[in-house]
């Protein structure tokens, strides 16, 4: 009977094997980053378009399609757990890496609403962008995937340069980030999953 007691040596390999395995499995999530990188690029994008050009009193409505999108990943992440066997330990921290930042949107918007009241969009901008670099940061440090580290950074060198634009501009902030944190990555990870199956 294999004794079951691993040598140091034989634990490194399994941890590594198990990051690995999580590896794989995030590039197929490259889905997610693609599929919120650019409904968020759209969204803010038309959101600076209604407010700038039209004036519009009700230019954050387009982020209504977010609730479709949130409900679709609930949907795509339950079928997707359902089909796995084994789920790793990085996997299940990335998981709630991901659940911590949701909270947090939900909180800093409910928060920021209640503490500057008029000059609420004067600071919702620079506060989003600096929490759009947390799990991007966070998760690319777990998967050693470096555009994700790169990305998270990026939000946050973003999220200073917000305060001094006019709020119109400040909007235009958030596309940028989507793309250096979310988009590229999530091709970059797509490209890397299908070098690993070809």
């Amino acid at each position: 009977m294999q004794d079951e007691n691993l040598s140091p040596q034989e634990s490194l390999r399994l941890i590594e094997s198990m990051i690995n395995q999580a590896k794989n499995r995030f590039s197929e999530d490259g889905h997610l980053y693609l599929l919120w990188g650019w409904a968020v690029l759209v969204c803010s994008t038309a959101q600076f378009v209604l407010l700038h050009f039209f004036h519009s009193q009700y230019h954050y409505y387009v982020w209504m399609i977010t609730w479709i999108i949130l409900i679709y990943q609930v949907l795509y992440l339950r079928k997707k757990y359902r089909k796995e066997r084994v789920r790793t330990y990085a996997s299940n921290i990335i998981g709630f890496v991901w659940l911590t930042f949701l909270i947090m949107i939900f909180l800093l918007s409910f928060l920021i609403g209640n503490i500057a009241g008029a000059d609420y969009y004067r600071h919702i901008s620079p506060i989003m962008l600096a929490t759009y670099g947390m799990p991007v940061f966070l998760s690319g440090v777990i998967l050693r995937f470096p555009p994700l580290i790169l990305g998270g950074i990026g939000c946050w060198v973003l999220s200073t340069i917000a305060p001094v634009l006019e709020y119109d501009y400040q909007m235009l902030m958030t596309p940028v980030a989507m793309l250096i944190a979310w988009i590229i990555p999530g091709y970059l990870l797509r490209k890397k999953y299908k070098n690993q199956i070809a």
